[in-house]
């Protein structure tokens, strides 16, 4: 009974007389440095483990932001398609049978395909849906002879491509666009990147 009345003493038995836990302890298993969920460099191991329930809308299946993506920064879907809005710009180079239209900008987007998945793509699967930034406006797909390089055809694993589509915007609603690029595929990517920038 005395080895047992030991043992208790000795071990804190009932839980009254349980030490603190020091400060030091505590502040050893805090995170070594603090990780900013926003920075859009910050890779995707270290997003997935410190911001995948942080509080925030925008986030792709790899797990990396998808929405508000500057021109020129580029998405990945998980299995290794990664797209990149390079730029917006006027067209001008019409050819004898086209004419621009005095109320739109018109313009073409030139968008990077690099495909690091484990085999060939069909491009067919994407398209690009675009609107105003500013006060609304939806643009017209439209098609430019010179200088097409329209998303179709297939582009195989390890290649990477620059494409372009074609597109009209009333004036009025200025020119700063948010581009969403579509994917339709059998696995089901239901995450669209979107992309802002301005047409040049």
């Amino acid at each position: 009974m005395a080895a047992l009345l030991l043992a208790c003493s000795l071990t804190a038995c009932g839980g009254a007389d349980k030490p603190a836990v020091p400060k030091s302890t505590v502040k050893a298993s805090a995170p070594e440095h603090e990780v900013d969920c926003s920075d859009t460099s910050l890779d995707q191991a270290d997003w997935m483990e410190h911001c995948s329930e942080a509080d925030g809308a925008g986030t792709g299946g790899d797990g990396g932001p998808s929405t508000d993506l500057p021109f020129g920064k580029a998405y990945a879907w998980p299995d290794g398609l990664e797209v990149t809005v390079l730029d917006a710009k006027v067209f001008t180079d019409w050819d004898e049978y086209e004419e621009p239209d005095p109320k739109s900008n018109e313009f073409r987007i030139r968008l990077k395909v690099d495909n690091k998945s484990e085999g060939s793509v069909d491009l067919n699967q994407l398209s690009i849906m675009v609107d105003g930034a500013t006060n609304g406006g939806t643009a017209a797909s439209s098609s430019f002879t010179r200088g097409s390089a329209p998303l179709e055809g297939r582009i195989a694993s390890g290649v990477s491509a620059v494409k372009t589509d074609d597109n009209a915007l009333e004036k009025r609603y200025g020119k700063d666009i948010v581009v969403t690029v579509q994917r339709a595929t059998d696995d089901g990517f239901e995450v669209f990147p979107e992309f802002t920038g301005t047409i040049k």
